[in-house]
């Protein structure tokens, strides 16, 4: 049987205007923004609709802006509902608000800190990342296992066959990409980000991530979320709270989770927020599947 699933893309979606037609053409999500603002204490509205971008780029900012798009258009879009949901890393919370595991206010307020935290960590641990494409992912762990005796680094993000991200110290990372380059890559790129994220860089992170998620009520999803750090099925509370943390931490397996997911019964999957990376990335992972993207008020209707 056929399935609808939802995804939700994280960090490096956003864009200057994000939302801006959305709040302007619904009085639901104009609330919805400002209730934001208000709960965070300043205008995130303001900084998504009309920038500056260096200070929407700014991890503490990225997170909740496009978190708050992705929610926003879940609660307008009335006509189709998913079966199964998974969010690229930022994104899980999304796909949580929407399968009820998490509140609108409380995934903010998470958000808003996971960004905080994270953007911290980048300053006391400082890293980097780099994207790597054409190599399979048995031969990034090797790669990456060699290259951990310059420094820190790992597989970060396994995106698409053939295109993954490695993280940790500027060292181990550098060691990792010219590994990649002998061992017949055809691309590495360094990433221009503020810190090492998915790798024990953010280690700080977690811990503090942790505690506010512990004070946190977490309910069971009605529907499966598929995990980044596992590619697997999840609705139990306890192990979603678990999951979160370790996912700071720990590779967002996308591409697994993308496969498992079209292995359940998913055939259409719908990108809800800015952007279009992982409908991209879903055309190379499950090129049977259709596809859809809802960013902009006009593609609700569609």
């Amino acid at each position: 049987m056929s399935k609808v699933a939802f995804v939700f893309p994280g960090q490096g979606s956003q864009y200057v205007g994000m939302g801006k037609d959305v709040y302007e053409g619904s009085a639901e999500a104009r609330e919805l923004y400002q209730k934001a603002d208000e709960l965070l204490g300043f205008s995130l509205s303001k900084l998504c609709f009309e920038g500056p971008e260096e200070e929407l780029r700014q991890t503490k900012n990225t997170q909740p802006a496009i978190f708050l798009q992705s929610v926003i258009l879940t609660k307008l879009l009335k006509s189709k509902r998913a079966e199964m949901v998974a969010g690229h890393s930022l994104g899980e919370y999304s796909a949580l608000v929407y399968a009820g595991a998490l509140t609108f206010e409380d995934g903010l307020q998470l958000v808003r800190l996971r960004g905080e935290l994270m953007q911290q960590a980048g300053i006391d641990h400082p890293g980097t990342m780099a994207a790597v494409i054409g190599l399979e992912p048995s031969v990034i762990d090797e790669l990456c296992s060699e290259a951990s005796a310059a420094g820190v680094v790992q597989a970060a993000n396994f995106n698409s066959p053939g295109q993954v991200v490695i993280s940790g110290s500027v060292e181990g990372v550098r060691r990792a990409m010219d590994l990649a380059k002998q061992r017949g890559a055809k691309l590495v790129k360094e990433l221009s980000v503020s810190g090492a994220f998915h790798s024990p860089l953010m280690e700080s992170a977690k811990t503090g991530l942790r505690k506010a998620s512990e004070s946190m009520n977490i309910n069971d999803a009605s529907i499966p979320v598929y995990a980044n750090v596992t590619a697997r099925p999840v609705t139990k509370a306890d192990e979603i709270r678990e999951l979160l943390c370790r996912q700071l931490t720990s590779p967002v397996r996308w591409e697994e989770s993308m496969v498992a997911m079209a292995a359940d019964g998913a055939t259409t999957f719908v990108e809800i927020g800015p952007g279009k990376v992982l409908q991209g990335l879903i055309k190379r992972i499950v090129p049977s599947a259709t596809t859809q993207g809802i960013d902009k008020l006009a593609d609700i209707s569609n």
